[in-house]
């Protein structure tokens, strides 16, 4: 496929379907390499000699990294293009994963695993940034809906995945085989997108939405001076530890202070994560169906992180009952409600800045949310459960969402439809 080829319109939707259909792909395998590391732990302490110490020193390796790779990524993706950085950040993010099945030691963890986050870091300004070339605004919640789904899948299966090959298959492989898979998966996608994908200025003539990728980065002095950004920021900062806190601190809540065993925990996140991925794209579509009605884009995404934020102080009551089912239902209801959140929130980001300045911006927003997260999820979440329980910790969570909705309307306000 060369530069110079172009699309018919009849054939415009099917091919940014099929961009979309690949990046989903590269989102699932970008979450499979992280959760893999907490589904192997047991094999990984019994390899290298290690404890639970050495094993979150990796952890935070990678949080502290995927953060810094935020301010470094969007502006890399800005330069480079979607084409190009995205299919560097898979094949980097691919080698670094599969670095895990090579290490000798509590070190060399620590360096995989920290390369690995601030490799990853670029998947999703990227991904925000090709949404926002391909798709109009009223489709783009929709779209990044379907592409954020890939977490939730991602921690469904990837136990599946690991047990079939080190246990089920009949093959008697390593657990270290999980990690190569993966790999070799991603330097194969890497290599898919690069000779696939295309701007859609390279590609169409006189369609919706034809942005340029021009090579040009923004400074983040100047992004940093507009009111809608720090909206932006804030909701990242506020959102992402929620579905962090969930992310790390369910199964240990349900283990030590619900009876949970293994198995039910095992049946219990399907039907959590599960959830997300329909709620996520049924937020999606509705915010798509109010603009197609005549709503402003930024009034129809604020209404829908409005409903989603409103559904997080009652799914705080999760860390009062005692009731299972109750809990599975409410911390479902949190974790779906986050997901239609953060589709509409990266969507924001396209409305509110040029196409050219999307990586970048979203970096930004990024870099918000892993900050948040190492903060509230990392030191203020370990500091309350293990000094006053998790009642206090729920009762945060359910907060976080409806606090930064509020900044969200006095920041980002609707310009008139030209």
């Amino acid at each position: 496929m060369s530069n110079s080829t172009t699309l018919k319109p009849n054939s415009y939707s099917s091919y940014r379907w099929v961009i979309l259909a690949i990046l989903f792909l590269a989102t699932l395998i970008n979450y499979y390499d992280r959760v893999v590391y907490s589904i192997t732990v047991g094999y990984l302490k019994e390899a290298l000699q290690i404890g639970d110490l050495e094993y979150g020193y990796g952890v935070t390796a990678f949080q502290f990294a995927y953060m810094i790779g935020f301010l470094i990524a969007g502006r890399l993706i800005d330069l480079l293009g979607t084409r190009s950085g995205l299919s560097l950040s898979i094949f980097l993010w691919s080698l670094a994963g599969g670095l895990t099945a090579v290490i000798k030691g509590p070190i060399s963890l620590s360096v995989s695993r920290g390369v690995l986050g601030f490799t990853q870091a670029s998947h999703f300004p990227a991904a925000n940034k090709c949404v926002a070339e391909w798709f109009p605004s009223r489709q783009r919640a929709f779209a990044f809906s379907l592409v954020n789904s890939g977490p939730s899948i991602a921690i469904m299966t990837c136990g599946l995945i690991v047990t079939w090959i080190v246990s089920t298959s009949g093959l008697n492989l390593s657990w270290k085989w999980a990690y190569c898979l993966f790999s070799a998966v991603g330097i194969l996608l890497s290599i898919l997108w690069f000779l696939l994908y295309r701007s859609n200025t390279q590609m169409i003539q006189g369609t919706e939405n034809a942005g340029a990728v021009s090579g040009e980065t923004v400074r983040w002095l100047d992004l940093v001076k507009v009111r809608k950004i720090w909206g932006i920021m804030i909701c990242k900062f506020c959102g992402d530890p929620v579905w962090w806190f969930y992310l790390s601190w369910l199964p240990a809540y349900l283990l030590d202070k619900r009876g949970f065993d293994l198995k039910g925990i095992a049946y219990a996140l399907p039907v959590i994560y599960g959830a997300s991925v329909v709620f996520s794209i049924l937020v999606g579509w509705i915010t798509g169906w109010l603009i197609k009605r005549g709503m402003h884009p930024l009034q129809a995404r604020k209404r829908m992180m409005l409903i989603c934020a409103a559904c997080m102080p009652i799914s705080a009551l999760a860390g009062f009952t005692g009731n299972g089912v109750m809990i599975i239902l409410l911390v479902a209801l949190a974790c779906t409600a986050h997901t239609g959140w953060s589709a509409n929130n990266f969507s924001l980001v396209s409305d509110c800045v040029r196409k050219e300045w999307v990586g970048s911006t979203t970096g930004l927003a990024g870099f918000a949310g892993a900050v948040g997260g190492v903060l509230i999820t990392g030191v203020v979440s370990t500091w309350l459960i293990t000094t006053f329980g998790y009642a206090p910790i729920f009762i945060l969570m359910g907060s976080l969402h409806p606090i930064a909705v509020f900044c969200l309307y006095l920041c980002v306000k609707p310009e008139p439809l030209k």
